[in-house]
């Protein structure tokens, strides 16, 4: 049976009351300032944390959203021989052909990648979902194309510090207005039970919350010690 999930409108929880836009005109806006707002300590420092995949085992990785690269990076540093990555957004690609992490980018759809089934020992995505609105055939995407023994991680915008601080992605334009992205609000019940139906198995489950180096980073955050922020899931394809 096909799970049911609770994703939410962020609307119910907005209290910033930003002009909204879409993740390609978005992210096509926010390049030049993105590595500059987007921290290692939402992301890159959960998957510091992972105990698993052995990460240089992996002989050919796709990075789905994969932004700037910065992901990418961090996997070529942690001894993965190859990756590939798609992304919507042809500004966030570029930056990333220039970065040079990746063997192969592609534009396109997470959900819908076009790619071969069977293709990939590993995936991973960083701060994708809340863009989703139904997380669904994005784990199924991932699901088509994984090789048996596959994993597959997950870093996520935790639900709870949308919700609790009703603070949307967004960035601020070259004309000074804090502009959001499309966000939906999925819960983690949301990303496991999207998961188990398309086949997953759950392997690990770690949540970030904002603790000293958090605030060391942004001091303004002090507010929102000890809230979850962010969260990683990692996912196993069994044969």
């Amino acid at each position: 049976m096909a799970a049911t999930l609770a994703a939410m409108d962020f609307g119910d929880f907005d209290s910033r009351g930003y002009r909204t836009v879409d993740v390609r005109t978005g992210y096509g806006e926010w390049v030049s300032s993105y590595e500059d707002t987007v921290q290692d300590t939402m992301d890159i420092a959960l998957l510091d944390r992972l105990t698993e995949p052995s990460w240089a085992s992996a002989e050919r990785a796709l990075d789905l959203g994969c932004g700037t690269g910065r992901t990418g990076a961090w996997l070529r540093a942690h001894g993965v021989r190859t990756v590939d990555g798609v992304d919507l957004t042809p500004q966030m690609l570029a930056v990333a052909r220039e970065r040079g992490a990746h063997d192969r980018l592609i534009e396109g759809d997470v959900t819908e990648t076009g790619l071969a089934s069977g293709s990939y020992d590993l995936l991973i995505s960083s701060l994708v979902d809340e863009h989703l609105s139904d997380l669904r055939p994005f784990y199924r995407e991932a699901r088509r194309l994984a090789a048996d023994k596959a994993h597959f991680v997950v870093v996520a915008f935790h639900p709870h510090f949308i919700m609790a601080t009703g603070m949307p992605t967004h960035y601020r334009s070259d004309t000074g207005e804090d502009v959001a992205i499309s966000t939906t609000v999925h819960l983690l019940s949301d990303h496991v039970s999207a998961g188990l139906d398309a086949g997953w198995q759950l392997a690990e489950l770690r949540e970030r919350v904002v603790d000293e180096e958090w605030i060391a980073v942004k001091p303004k955050w002090e507010r929102f010690r000890n809230h979850p922020v962010s969260a990683a899931f990692v996912w196993r394809r069994e044969p």
